[in-house]
């Protein structure tokens, strides 16, 4: 019992230790990206690569699911709540649900999938070929030149992305209406317009870009994580995705939570 008890507090101290370890490393993050615009020749290249890769790559696959997203919903509210009189509903759980839950949360996925993985892996990479002790040797900072301009990018095109799925998701809907039951274009939208509040365009994107942070960070904590072999890639690149999905639905629901106290 003493040594499972003893067991038990070194595993405590390791997981607050590593813990601790990230948080430093998060604010390190935040530091250096407050100097990031004075610096923006430093980096500023990183940045647009990957505001590219993340953002306009991932335009297509987006389109695809928030199109797809939006069919599934407007049919299934079509048939159930004209079944009871309350088709005007429809309205409401579109805006609902595209706008402050799917739309940042599926968006968050997959950049997750693309970006996330892709981030870890080339840092865990670049760990191993030693170019990173090489950008400290010639007195680079790799935070500033290789994990800011990574932070900055993921979160500043998850929340355009997570802006233009919600759009695709509604516009989308209003085509599969059009084969179940026609309705006037200025109708229809009048009808959306009625029903979004602000506070869903503010939760969506407030939700985007803490999705942003958390997914670069992630990525870029356990891409540097990796020590000498690149047998450990893989494995960093499964924690990372782990870890990004499990802390992105916490924070999903926290800001949820907070939008209705």
């Amino acid at each position: 019992m003493i040594k499972m008890l003893g067991g038990l507090g070194r595993w405590l101290i390791l997981k607050f230790k590593s813990v601790f370890y990230a948080l430093g490393y998060f604010f390190q993050i935040l530091k250096e990206t407050l100097f990031f615009i004075q610096r923006k020749q430093v980096g500023f290249k990183v940045l647009i690569m990957q505001i590219y890769f993340t953002g306009v790559k991932a335009l297509s696959i987006i389109t695809f699911i928030a199109l797809a997203m939006g069919a599934i919903i407007i049919i299934q509210g079509v048939t159930v709540f004209n079944q009871f009189g309350q088709g005007n509903l429809i309205y409401v759980i579109l805006t609902t649900i595209i706008t402050r839950e799917l739309g940042p949360i599926l968006t968050a996925f997959i950049i997750i999938a693309r970006s996330g993985t892709a981030i870890a892996t080339e840092l865990g990479n670049m760990v191993v070929t030693h170019e990173i002790e090489a950008y400290v040797a010639t007195g680079i900072n790799p935070v500033s030149y290789l994990i800011v301009p990574r932070f900055l990018g993921v979160s500043l095109s998850l929340v355009f992305l997570t802006i233009y799925f919600n759009f695709v998701g509604l516009f989308g809907s209003y085509f599969i209406t059009q084969l179940i039951k026609p309705v006037d274009f200025f109708t229809y939208f009048n009808s959306l317009l009625a029903v979004l509040k602000f506070e869903d365009i503010l939760t969506s994107v407030i939700k985007s870009f803490v999705f942003g942070i958390i997914i670069s960070t992630v990525a870029t904590y356990h891409g540097l994580k990796v020590k000498v072999a690149s047998t450990e890639v893989p494995q960093i690149v499964i924690k990372a995705v782990g870890h990004g999905f499990i802390l992105c639905i916490v924070a999903n629901v926290i800001i949820t939570l907070l939008y209705y106290i």
